[in-house]
This record gives structure tokens, C-alpha cells and sequence, in this order.
């Protein structure tokens, strides 16, 4: 049975700059300067664990389209790594590493095979015999708006068919538009695979035949939150089987934390730290941005310590750990206290109640069983007009709070 395996990622954005960090300890700063690189590290490392055929990269290699020295010379470390292996690389640039940027060119390993401006067609012969066809192209400039989908279709004969298009599914609204397509166009072309870039978020748009958005390999911001990586597909004539393979050096998470419980400062401490413990990550960093909501403490002290002490107890130990958690950001939002006149006007049973409660003057009677107890007699001290009208309000709260929750 003819099978091929192949990597495909896409948007690596090599050297780009971390969004939205001030004031990293520097150990935490260089691990963010170096994901990038780190997350590539990953990517041709597992290409040579699992002896793919071939490696296909779906454009935006670079942030810009200058092209740093710097990720210039550290892709190309990786690619000559590949070709030490006989692992050839097939790929598009796109809107970000378009072809006509200004740079510094460093020329790159014979394994190393890019699309030219126009959709072309690529053949490689595998080292088991098998023949693929692989087509697609580079972005000329930064926008390419036109549908380049139309230039693509089967040509010759192959035992597979990949095209790669870096680009925007149609129905998409988060991102430029550029090279759009829709799935039904790509169907139509009857490839075995489509390998896309573009759309940072990883997703499958068709299983049958694969048409698969890879999403960046490592987050770049908050808004790029979760697990970031690429696929390892495995194609033969009766199907696909894909698997992706997480490789971001530091994650990205977003936790909401409901504090409605919590009655004082180390009943949120306990909350905060409990969140960071599930977000710790074998092998990787996390950097967090905490939204405590319902917070409702009585004492003024203990408030202020939120917004002072907090963030410091919580970071004390993370940066010495390889898996640390990082805490970005963290909001409070206290629990809004219900209104007694909304309440009357939502129901006349609330307008009953609390005009019960206003006029309650029973309070001894309702205390009596308290005090006639063996053990309330010894301990319990009367209480004063303004002690027992103190009691009522505090029951008054417990009373909305149970009955509206």
C-alpha cells in the first residue's frame, strides 16, 4: 500500500515581538524572547523522531518582511538539521514574509524548495517510490486579494495531491481577506490535502479530504490562548489519520475565577492558587490573566491587600520554575449588592418580607431557645436594642442573598 507522512505547520512568525509583558523577571523574558525559535526546535525535532517524507511550512515563516539576520540564521539551522536527515521542505510565504520585502537574503539548504509568485506544481519522488504533487504559491506582496484558488487544479500523474494555500476561508471575518476560497472550492479541486495557513486558531474545516488550518505555533499574545502547534498527517489510499502535536514553549490561558465564597483574603488566596496549580504545564510556561468576579469582603484592610500583596505572594516562587505560571493580569469585580426596591418591584413577596423584617420586634422571643440552653445561659450575654437591630440587618442580607442566588 502506497502511504506518505509529512509535517505540516504554518505562521510560525519567527523573532515576533511578545505583546502586552512589562516588568519579566529576565529569566521568564528570554524564555518569551526564544518561544518562537524554541516551538520550531520542536517542529523539526519531531519530523526526525517520526521519519517523515517531507516537511510542508504554510507561510508567514517570519513576523516581517525584513526578515531578521537573526530568524533568518536560526531557520536555516533547522532546515540544514532536516536535510542532514534527506527531509525536504516545501514552502509559501505569505502576507507577512511576502516575496518583495527588503532584506538581507541567507541562502538556504538544497532541501529547502519555495513557491514561487504564481501557483506552480512541485514533484517529489519519496524514498519508497511514492510520487506527490504538491502546488502552491508565495504572496508577490503584502495583500493579495484576488482568489488564487482559481489558479490551482491537479496536473500529471501522482499517488497523492496536496495543495497549500495560505489564506482566508471566506465565511472567516476575523482576518484580512486575502487569497479567499471557500471549503467548496477546495473540495471541487479534489486533492488528497489541503495544508492552509493564515488563521492563527487551529481547525479542521473537512476530514474528508483533510483541509486544515494548523493555527500558529506559538501564541504571541492573550488573544492566541491555548495549545499552539502543528500536524503529523499520514496519508495511504484508504484514508488519513492526523494527529496534532503541541509545541509552544509558553502558553497563553485566561481564567475566570467565581470568589462568590470566599470570605476573606485567604479564602482567594487559596482560590488564586489552586487555578495556578491546574494551569502548570509539564515542559512548558503558562502566562495567566486572572478575572476574580463576585468579591465581597467586609474588611477595608483586606481589600487593599488585594490590589497590593496578592499578585506579589502569588509570583514569589514562579520564576524559578521551568513550568512556571505567570500571572500577566489581574482584575477584581466585587459582587454587586442587590437593591431592596428592585427586589419589592419584582415580586410583592419581597415587599412582604422586608416589610416584616422593618417592623420585627420579637427579637427576644426568637432568641429565647438560645438563652434557656444549658450552655447559653453560662456563655451568652444579653444583647442591647442596637446589638439586636444589628442582628436583624445582617439576617436581612442572608435572606436576599439566599433567596435571589
Amino acid at each position: 500500500m502506497k502511504k506518505i507522512s509529512f509535517i505540516h505547520g504554518a505562521d510560525l512568525h519567527l523573532d515576533s515581538p511578545m505583546v502586552g509583558l512589562r516588568h519579566l523577571p529576565q529569566a521568564i523574558f528570554t524564555r518569551a524572547k526564544e518561544s518562537t525559535f524554541t516551538a520550531l526546535k520542536k517542529l523539526t525535532s519531531t519530523a526526525i523522531e517520526r521519519k517523515v517524507d517531507f516537511v510542508i511550512l504554510a507561510g508567514d515563516l517570519f513576523d516581517g518582511e525584513d526578515r531578521s539576520l537573526r530568524a533568518q540564521s536560526r531557520f536555516r539551522s533547522e532546515m540544514q538539521k532536516l536535510a542532514q536527515h534527506s527531509i525536504p521542505v516545501y514552502i509559501v510565504h505569505g502576507n507577512h514574509d511576502h516575496l518583495n520585502g527588503s532584506w538581507v537574503h541567507l541562502d538556504l539548504p538544497e532541501n529547502v524548495h519555495v513557491f514561487g509568485s504564481t501557483v506552480e506544481r512541485m514533484v517529489l519522488v519519496t524514498n519508497s517510490g511514492v510520487t506527490v504533487h504538491l502546488y502552491g504559491f508565495s504572496y508577490p506582496t503584502r495583500h493579495v486579494y484576488e482568489r488564487k484558488i482559481d489558479d490551482y487544479g491537479k496536473s500529471g500523474e501522482a499517488d497523492f495531491h496536496i495543495g497549500i494555500l495560505h489564506g482566508n476561508e471566506s465565511s472567516g471575518t476575523e482576518h484580512d481577506n486575502y487569497a479567499p476560497f471557500t471549503v467548496k472550492d477546495l473540495l471541487e479541486k479534489n486533492f488528497d490535502y489541503w495544508a492552509l495557513g493564515h488563521i492563527h486558531k487551529r481547525t479542521v474545516l473537512s476530514d474528508t479530504p483533510p483541509i486544515i488550518y494548523p493555527g500558529n505555533i506559538q501564541g504571541r499574545n492573550k488573544k492566541e490562548s491555548g495549545l499552539k502547534g502543528f500536524y503529523h498527517i499520514s496519508l495511504n489510499e484508504l484514508g488519513t489519520e492526523f494527529t496534532f502535536v503541541d509545541c509552544a514553549d509558553i502558553v497563553w490561558e485566561e481564567v475566570e475565577i467565581d470568589a462568590a465564597k470566599a470570605e476573606n483574603f485567604n479564602d482567594i488566596l487559596g482560590l488564586c492558587q489552586s487555578t495556578i496549580h491546574s494551569c502548570r504545564k509539564n515542559n512548558a510556561g503558562t502566562f495567566l490573566s486572572l478575572k476574580l468576579t463576585n468579591i465581597h469582603m467586609e474588611d477595608e484592610r483586606e481589600k487593599r491587600t488585594l490590589n497590593g500583596e496578592l499578585l506579589d505572594l502569588l509570583l514569589d516562587e514562579e520564576q524559578s520554575e521551568d513550568s512556571f505560571v505567570w500571572i500577566i493580569d489581574i482584575t477584581f469585580s466585587e459582587r454587586k449588592l442587590l437593591d431592596k426596591e428592585v427586589l419589592i418591584r419584582e415580586a410583592n413577596f419581597y415587599g412582604e418580607l422586608f416589610e416584616t423584617i422593618e417592623h420585627f420586634d420579637n427579637t427576644e422571643n426568637a432568641l429565647a431557645p438560645l438563652y434557656e440552653h444549658r450552655l447559653g445561659k453560662k456563655y451568652l450575654s444579653h444583647l442591647s436594642p442596637a446589638e439586636q437591630r444589628e442582628l436583624i440587618e445582617r439576617a436581612e442580607k442572608l435572606l436576599i442573598h439566599y433567596l435571589y442566588d
